[in-house]
């Protein structure tokens, strides 16, 4: 079984409610479709109920069975504008702006959702950019108790079996941080080894990538990854991590054993943490390339509760598959 239908087997075991609040865009529905006959999770679609059910079937999507819901004549309306303007009351936002906002924005509507739990989780980003949901998702959701940093991981998958578990080993941050201090770093670990655990099922192995090894090297970018590691230690995590290290020492064992002999992590590593935004988004680029793997995500963590953003070039299926993979975060 693939790591997708893994994921989706995962998924189906106890049904969670995920909003597409993106129900203008005919991929939205026809991957609500999907999700309805594959039974991976609830499907909630945001906007007026004539208008979705007269562009489903135009597009020839069958959205039986999901939820429509409009803002506009949601009983629950009035509680969700009030906890809006609490949540950004020294922001000095009005009840008129936020009776705007929660009836004209979907994406801020859709994640109030998930944090008054009426859903639980979200999928958006077919049709905006990634700024603006990752901007609904923050000032609404907020991050996950203990992580001040939102992040975001890649799962590479593969063929060969030969590097991480069986072929499987996520990839942070390659998405969202172009610049990660020590702090975020050691937030981008932790968020992605809940991720490992929790979407995956594996027990994570984290590897502090840089370009030295155990202080092979000397410089500054090698001294924020030492820091991230005593950040990390300080907290007393719960997961198996080690650096700084390269790349060969974190994923192949003889390299690992030469280089790092008294790591749990080194040669055994499936999730990788790069230094910054430009070797993560390089490196599993090449890998996805080169190696012919497949690259499930970005996948976003770090939030208090699951959002997901998609590409605006996104298939049908990228919908449908993260709408699985964020039933799983749940």
């Amino acid at each position: 079984m693939g790591l997708i239908e893994s994921i989706k087997e995962n998924a189906r075991k106890e049904l969670k409610t995920i909003v597409l609040p993106e129900s203008e865009d005919e991929r939205v529905l026809k991957a609500a479709q999907i999700v309805l006959e594959e039974k991976t999770a609830n499907v909630i679609l945001i906007g007026n109920e004539d208008t979705i059910k007269s562009d489903a079937a135009s597009c020839g999507a069958n959205i039986e069975g999901a939820t429509i819901i409009d803002p506009k004549s949601f009983d629950k309306i009035d509680a969700y504008i009030d906890e809006l303007v609490e949540l950004r009351k020294k922001k000095g936002l009005s009840r008129e702006e936020a009776t705007e906002i929660m009836t004209t924005e979907p994406r801020f509507f859709g994640c109030m959702m998930v944090r008054l739990g009426d859903a639980d989780g979200l999928v958006a980003g077919s049709n905006s950019p990634t700024a603006d949901v990752l901007r609904a998702a923050i000032q609404v959701i907020k991050t996950a108790p203990g992580i001040n940093t939102v992040s975001s991981t890649f799962i590479m998958e593969t063929a060969d079996g030969k590097f991480g578990d069986n072929g499987l080993i996520l990839f942070a941050d390659c998405a969202v941080n172009p610049e990660p201090n020590a702090e975020q770093l050691a937030d981008i670990a932790s968020a992605t080894a809940a991720t490992a655990k929790s979407v995956v099922g594996l027990e994570p192995k984290v590897a502090m990538l840089s370009f030295s090894t155990m202080g092979s090297a000397k410089h500054p970018l090698v001294d924020k990854v030492q820091y991230a590691c005593e950040i990390l230690e300080d907290r007393e995590v719960d997961f198996a991590y080690d650096g700084e290290m390269q790349a060969d020492a974190a994923i192949v064992e003889a390299i690992g054993a030469k280089k790092a002999p008294n790591s749990s992590v080194a040669g055994k590593a499936n999730v990788l943490v790069f230094p910054d935004l430009q070797s993560g988004n390089i490196g599993y680029k090449l890998v996805q390339r080169f190696a012919g793997a497949a690259a499930h995500g970005p996948i976003v963590q770090g939030l208090n509760k699951p959002v997901n953003d998609l590409s605006r070039g996104c298939s049908v299926e990228d919908i449908s598959n993260l709408v699985a993979i964020t039933a799983t975060q749940c």
